[in-house]
């Protein structure tokens, strides 16, 4: 006969493996119902310590939140955690060319729904979105600080969806999906795709737009991704260089038929042929065939590609230790 202690004991564990698993216990809940600490995650945000070293885990429960949210600078090591991506979503609708009270344009930054600045962020699990439309500039989210970790997540827009800002800072965005029309993937940072879904919408024209400094080694590095689009008639540009030394490579990716032959443009300046470093490397996919590309572009080896591996790119920061 069954004691009264067993029965308690496999409740309790079978509670807890039929969990969502969250990486880490929960400091605050953001829940649409009121079955949270917090209805919106801005509040939540607002929060967290200031530098806080230790991290501070925000679980956001299902639900559409249309917050323009911000992460200040000194909101550091803050994680984001949804249940479902396809179920947790965070929007907003600004674009570049929506006015100000003061009847100016607000500008590609401007038009982003959700600023990333403290160091230190994870999320997984969700959806950033920026549901303006095809209207022109609308950033889903803007990542200036470093460190940054996405895990299955998805971003959503039309132009400039994903934008890596910060000069200097280093994100890694794993098994995520990220669609858009034109420079949807663009900025300064150094990012690293691993196992992502890039997809282009109706309309692209351009899938990177990166803005490298000169003195920084490593732009944007996609590794086993797949390029995909919406419908047959997308055709699109792997990158154009936002700035001169624009670096993107594709390694070990699979590239759909929508992939233009050339690969590359230098948007409309010459000059950018002989800075801007675009690579390729083991690539499969109607779209891999190197050879119509442009001549500029490089054909790495085996040699070389591996100079783009995680651990070179990101460097000392390793973000799986990071956010365990």
């Amino acid at each position: 006969m069954m004691t009264t202690r067993y029965i308690w004991t496999v409740f309790v564990l079978a509670f807890w493996f039929l969990q969502p698993s969250y990486g880490q216990q929960a400091d605050m809940v953001v829940a649409q119902d009121g079955s949270g600490d917090y209805l919106t995650i801005q509040e939540a945000i607002m929060m967290v310590p200031d530098l806080r070293q230790q991290r501070t885990v925000i679980r956001i429960k299902p639900g559409v939140y249309k917050e323009k949210l911000i992460l200040p600078a000194t909101k550091t090591n803050v994680s984001f955690i949804g249940e479902d991506a396809m179920k947790t979503i965070l929007t907003y609708d600004d674009y570049a060319s929506k006015k100000n009270r003061y009847g100016e344009e607000i500008g590609t930054s401007g038009s982003t729904s959700f600023f990333v600045f403290g160091d230190g962020f994870y999320a997984a699990h969700i959806t950033f979105e920026n549901s303006a439309g095809p209207v022109g500039q609308a950033v889903a989210v803007r990542v200036t600080g470093t460190r940054a970790y996405f895990h299955q997540c998805r971003f959503l827009g039309h132009q400039d969806t994903l934008y890596p800002h910060g000069t200097g800072s280093k994100q890694y965005y794993e098994e995520c999906y990220i669609e858009g029309t034109t420079d949807f993937i663009f900025g300064s940072a150094t990012a690293f795709f691993q196992s992502c879904e890039i997809r282009s919408k109706k309309g692209g024209s351009y899938i990177t737009a990166a803005s490298t400094p000169d003195t920084v080694r490593y732009g944007f590095v996609f590794a086993d991704c797949r390029l995909t689009a919406d419908t047959p008639d997308v055709v699109t540009y792997l990158g154009r260089p936002w700035r001169p030394y624009a670096k993107t490579v594709f390694i070990n990716c699979e590239l759909g038929g929508h992939i233009r032959s050339e690969g590359w443009h230098n948007w409309g300046k010459a000059n950018n042929e002989q800075t801007a470093y675009y690579g390729e490397y083991g690539n499969t996919g109607a779209g891999a065939d190197q050879t119509d590309r442009v001549s500029w572009a490089n054909r790495l080896d085996e040699s070389r590609a591996a100079d783009f591996s995680l651990d070179n790119v990101l460097g000392a920061w390793s973000p799986q230790m990071a956010h365990q």
